[in-house]
C-alpha cells in the first residue's frame, strides 16, 4: 500500500526541515531505471501534501546552524536573483531544452488579468479556471528531462492569493527550497499586481528525494540516523 505523508508547516524553511525528517522515517530506497542519475539511489516519498500556512516568512531559505559543518543549501539572494527569473522570464540560454518561464509568463499574465476582469465584473475573486500547466503533453517523449515542476492551481480566498502546486520529482534537498521561495516571489507578485494579500501553500509530489550523496547530511541536520542508510551508503 502507497504511504501518503500530509504535513504542515509555518514556513518554508520548517516545511524543508519536517519534509527531510519524515522521509528518514519512512522513505523507501529506490535506485534510478530512468531520468537523472541513472544507476543512482534515492530516498524517496510515495506521495506527500504539504501545507505551509505562512510561507512569506523570512528568511525564505533554510538556515542551516554553523556548528553542523553543512552548507545551506541555497540562499535567499540566489532565490531572488537567479531563480526567480528563471520562473517569470521566457528567456532561454543556449543549450536549455525549456525554462520554467517560457512556460509560465504568460500564463501568470494572463491569469493576473482575469482575475481582475472577475473582480470588476462580479465583484468577487472566486474563480476555479486559473491554473496554470507546465509544459507540453510530448514532453516526456520529446525531452531527455521534461519539467519536474507541472502545475500551479490558485485561488484567491479571503481576499488572499494561495498557490497549489504538483511536481512529478522533486529533489528534496537544494531543489526544494529554491523552488518554493521563487513560486512565493513569484506568488507575492501576482498578489501585488491583482491587489489581494499574499497568501498560503499546498504542495505535493510523488517523487520528493533524496540522493544519496545527500543522505549523510540530511541525517547530520535532523540528528536523525537510520541503519539501511548507512548500509547504502
Amino acid at each position: 500500500m502507497l504511504k501518503v505523508i500530509n504535513l504542515v508547516a509555518r514556513d518554508l524553511p520548517d516545511a524543508w526541515f519536517q519534509a527531510v525528517y519524515k522521509l528518514l522515517e519512512v522513505g523507501e530506497i529506490f535506485t534510478i531505471d530512468k531520468g537523472s542519475y541513472v544507476g543512482e539511489k534515492r530516498l524517496e516519498y510515495d506521495y506527500v501534501t504539504i501545507h505551509i500556512t505562512h510561507p512569506g516568512v523570512r528568511p525564505l531559505s533554510p538556515d542551516i546552524p554553523s556548528f553542523y559543518g553543512i552548507p545551506n543549501p541555497t540562499s535567499d539572494k540566489y532565490i531572488e536573483e537567479d531563480y526567480l527569473p528563471y520562473l517569470i522570464e521566457d528567456q532561454k540560454k543556449p543549450g536549455e531544452y525549456y525554462t520554467y518561464g517560457l512556460y509560465i509568463k504568460p500564463q501568470m499574465n494572463k491569469i493576473i488579468e482575469r482575475y481582475k476582469k472577475v473582480k470588476a465584473d462580479t465583484g468577487g475573486y472566486r474563480s476555479n479556471q486559473e491554473h496554470m500547466i507546465i509544459g507540453h503533453y510530448l514532453d516526456h517523449l520529446d525531452m531527455p528531462d521534461p519539467p519536474c515542476l507541472r502545475s500551479i492551481d490558485t485561488r484567491i480566498q479571503d481576499n488572499k492569493l494561495h498557490f497549489f502546486i504538483y511536481f512529478r520529482s522533486w529533489d528534496l534537498w537544494g531543489g526544494f527550497p529554491a523552488n518554493l521561495g521563487g513560486l512565493q516571489l513569484m506568488k507575492e507578485l501576482m498578489s501585488n499586481e491583482i491587489g489581494v494579500e499574499d497568501g498560503e501553500m499546498v504542495v505535493s509530489s510523488k517523487g520528493l528525494h533524496l540522493y544519496k550523496y545527500v543522505w549523510e547530511l540530511a541525517q547530520l541536520r535532523t540528528n536523525k540516523q537510520r541503519a539501511d542508510l548507512q548500509k547504502d551508503g
